[in-house]
């Protein structure tokens, strides 16, 4: 199984998606092959939390956005290179613009180009909920946010979008990728 992992600047749950990512190569070694995406923002928001060597190391390939077709992922999916697009975390931003079918970043210019080939596309929104939440920034201290009602609204218009998958957590991502596979069903698992 080949997924096509897109990392936005989005903090929250990084590390945690990290792991859970790091845990299924080592489980499945070459069976699976990760190749990692990450937005201008992404690479900034990842040197800030001190993980951007452990994603060039830990995965197959690792990819940083120069603009919305650089690298050239869109055609790629297209080409059936791969078998899902997982867009963790996902910052409200790109949340937005992929509800609403705007593709002028490497992530979300992706994300499109996968629905449009038949390619699954998994998200995990931080902002998947309206109230508060808290969340760690890189120095450890706890910030608590506000999830806003438009936020929250725009990952209900993503979970009705056909060809896409919400997940609330890194732990839901080895059960998400499983239905990705070709010729298997949700019982089937990669953990």
């Amino acid at each position: 199984m080949k997924v096509a992992w897109c990392v936005t600047g989005c903090g929250d749950k990084l590390k945690e998606t990290i792991e859970v990512m790091r845990g299924l190569k080592e489980r499945h070694g070459e069976s699976l092959e990760v190749e990692v995406f990450m937005s201008k923002a992404g690479a900034q928001v990842a040197k800030y939390y001190k993980v951007s060597e452990m994603l060039q190391v830990s995965f197959d390939r690792h990819w940083v956005e120069v603009d919305a077709n650089t690298p050239f992922v869109a055609g790629r999916l297209q080409l059936g290179e791969f078998d899902a697009v997982l867009v963790a975390p996902a910052t409200s931003n790109t949340v937005a613009k992929i509800a609403h079918g705007i593709s002028d970043t490497l992530v979300t210019n992706a994300a499109i180009q996968a629905l449009k080939g038949f390619v699954p596309v998994y998200v995990m929104p931080v902002d998947y909920h309206e109230g508060t939440t808290m969340t760690t920034l890189p120095n450890g201290r706890a910030l608590k946010l506000r999830v806003r009602k438009e936020d929250a609204d725009n990952v209900r218009k993503l979970e009705a979008m056909e060809g896409v998958r919400t997940l609330q957590s890194p732990e839901e991502i080895p059960g998400l990728l499983a239905l990705a596979k070709r010729g298997t069903g949700p019982e089937d698992s990669i953990r």
